[in-house]
């Protein structure tokens, strides 16, 4: 077969694409008007991890699972939103790695709506505004987003589902070159992930704080002899050029954010619960309380603890334990915890994320 012949076979399998994803999309229609009749919530991540791990056991390639991944997140995104189409409030301006991470979550079919504070996502939602929030929890180097764990003592939104984000930076500038940059905008993480490449190549420039990496690009937008460290989707937003990739110092940098909502996920078959508690002010008592998990078999992924903030010297616990908080050894454990500590409250049991 010459080119032609190809591209003809390419044309004849997208027409095929295109009606299965139309009888797709009308049976997500249908599956709207039930959920409609019946209450139920459009988004529903324990099944939309379903369909994911389906299709990703099932691709024999050549496309890398990460690319069926996508593929398959922006078409449940499309027929979630033929059923309802959802609002998400991530914090930051837009390019930033939280909205990033919205739209990993949730797909580009969604609307976006960008919040100065992470407090202003949980109250977004708690209005109504919109119908999920997303925010950062931890970094696999800097550690706990302390400011998001203390919004759940103040807030009843619950975790409805969680994503992964690897992240890379680069210098991004309207300069054509590196010499050019006389200053570099950036958020003190973004800037102490990025030591060893600055200390190489950047001695020298001055390194101004931004409140975030998108905010940082904007300024850098507005000067061609300044730049800033931030992402490629900043460049493409910002219209800025990247005069160098993947400058951090750990080629493994993750962030892991949360969506929070009213939402309360069926098991999926992985699942992480979250909550919060304290106990006793007493010799042991931590100890008993996080024995019960072991004692029920329950790994523990993240345990942070954080003051009250009421009284001097007294601490909240944050955990998540992997398990639904609905099966059985997940719940006694919870029961146990009741029964010896102050304060119990679960975050919501929600998909653990690859």
């Amino acid at each position: 077969m010459d080119l032609s012949d190809l591209r003809r076979q390419i044309d004849e399998l997208d027409s095929r694409l295109l009606e299965l994803l139309n009888q797709r999309a009308s049976l997500a229609v249908e599956i709207g008007r039930r959920k409609a009749a019946a209450t139920t919530d459009v988004f529903a991540p324990e099944r939309e991890r379903h369909v994911l791990d389906h299709v990703l056991s099932a691709n024999a390639g050549p496309l890398p699972a990460e690319s069926v991944r996508n593929i398959y997140t922006e078409i449940i995104s499309s027929m979630r939103a033929l059923e309802k189409p959802l609002t998400i409030a991530y914090w930051g301006p837009p390019a930033t790695n939280t909205h990033l991470a919205s739209v990993r979550k949730f797909g580009s079919s969604s609307s976006f709506i960008p919040q100065d504070t992470i407090a202003d996502v949980f109250e977004e939602v708690q209005r109504r505004q919109a119908d999920f929030g997303v925010v950062p929890i931890e970094n696999s180097i800097e550690g706990i987003v302390n400011h998001t764990l203390d919004m759940f003592l103040r807030s009843d939104m619950r975790i409805c589902a969680e994503v992964y984000l690897e992240i890379f930076h680069g210098l991004l500038s309207r300069a054509q070159n590196l010499s050019e940059v006389r200053r570099i905008y950036s958020i003190p993480v973004a800037t102490a992930q990025c030591r060893n490449w600055l200390s190489a190549h950047m001695r020298g420039v001055e390194i101004i704080d931004a409140s975030t990496t998108a905010r940082a690009a904007m300024l850098a937008a507005e000067d061609p002899s300044s730049g800033a460290i931030a992402g490629e989707m900043a460049a493409q937003v910002y219209g800025l050029n990247v005069l160098a990739e993947h400058i951090e110092d750990n080629p493994g940098n993750k962030t892991r954010f949360l969506a929070v909502g009213r939402l309360e996920p069926n098991p999926s078959g992985r699942d992480k619960t979250s909550l919060v508690f304290s106990v006793p002010h007493r010799s042991g008592s931590l100890l008993h309380a996080l024995q019960v998990f072991s004692d029920a078999d329950i790994n523990l992924t993240l345990i942070e603890s954080r003051p009250t903030k009421q009284m001097p010297w007294e601490y909240v616990f944050y955990v998540d334990a992997q398990g639904h908080q609905s099966s059985p050894n997940v719940s006694a454990a919870i029961q146990k915890l009741r029964d010896m500590a102050t304060f119990v409250k679960v975050l919501g049991s929600y998909p653990e994320a690859d």
